[in-house]
């Protein structure tokens, strides 16, 4: 209940600043390319946090750089620093994630264009503690991503979306059954509604599950066959003491997996 409560009050304050917000895409160039972050905590990052503090710890692969930018809870953007969700996961300590690994890797691949230079935008949207009916069309967490993929894509192109999300949903072997169809109908929202047809998006079959049903919801993940949609397996990357959430370590890896899955579907699509 409190990350909804969360997750609305985050949807009225992009409503209320949209107007206004717009002038700040200005310091993105018009050819960026724009990445969703969302899901739950893992997405939201909580690599290096215990106890609800994290450590600070920012490996090479997370720091900031000027040609990475996020889209702030104001829809403002600025350049990117880790913890990436700190104003849009408000009610957890949020950490290391996978989106800055992510998008480092897509700045040295050979296979991303070098001319203009590349320019990453990075639009955080996940909650933690979310299950996949908290995500559909019509409730305050869709609203809200759906107006921050629009807001941000005034900067550039909406390349992907990436999406960490589903222990939630391991607790109830009913959600975890449904959760297949769940989620191919939020992919064909989503593309409805972001105008985007084809829209990629590359989901991440689970590290970890809150209950007994976690294999269920990762088959289910991984046995999603919609054109443009890839999965990694997250099975095996290292979790922190509460055996639920990704390690920094494990978010750097992530991350890069994450990023070759996106330089593979645009391979594919050239």
């Amino acid at each position: 209940m409190m990350a909804s409560i969360v997750s609305r009050a985050l949807a009225l304050l992009c409503l209320v600043v949209l107007a206004s917000a717009l002038s700040g895409h200005d310091q993105t160039s018009a050819g960026a390319l724009i990445f969703v972050l969302a899901g739950q905590s893992n997405m939201a990052g909580r690599g290096g946090v215990c106890v609800d503090r994290w450590d600070g710890v920012v490996p090479p692969q997370c720091r900031p750089s000027r040609s990475i930018l996020r889209l702030d809870a104001r829809l403002r953007w600025e350049v990117a620093r880790e913890p990436l969700h700190a104003d849009i996961d408000v009610n957890k300590s949020c950490g290391v994630g996978p989106g800055m690994p992510f998008a480092h890797a897509l700045l040295t691949s050979s296979l991303l264009p070098r001319q203009p230079p590349p320019e990453i935008g990075l639009v955080p949207c996940a909650v933690g503690g979310t299950s996949i009916q908290e995500w559909a069309r019509g409730t305050a967490l869709y609203g809200s991503l759906v107006l921050r993929a629009r807001s941000a894509t005034a900067a550039g192109r909406l390349a992907a979306v990436l999406w960490y999300q589903g222990e939630s949903d391991t607790v109830a072997r009913e959600d975890a059954e449904a959760y297949g169809g769940r989620m191919e109908r939020l992919i064909q929202d989503l593309r409805a509604d972001l105008f985007s047809p084809e829209l990629r998006l590359i989901q991440v079959a689970l590290a970890s599950g809150e209950g007994n049903f976690t294999e269920v919801v990762r088959q289910a993940q991984k046995g999603i066959k919609l054109p443009n949609v890839a999965c990694v397996d997250g099975r095996g990357l290292p979790l922190e003491a509460d055996h639920v959430h990704l390690t920094t370590k494990a978010q750097v890896k992530l991350g890069k997996m994450l990023a070759e899955a996106y330089l593979s579907l645009t391979v594919m699509a050239d």
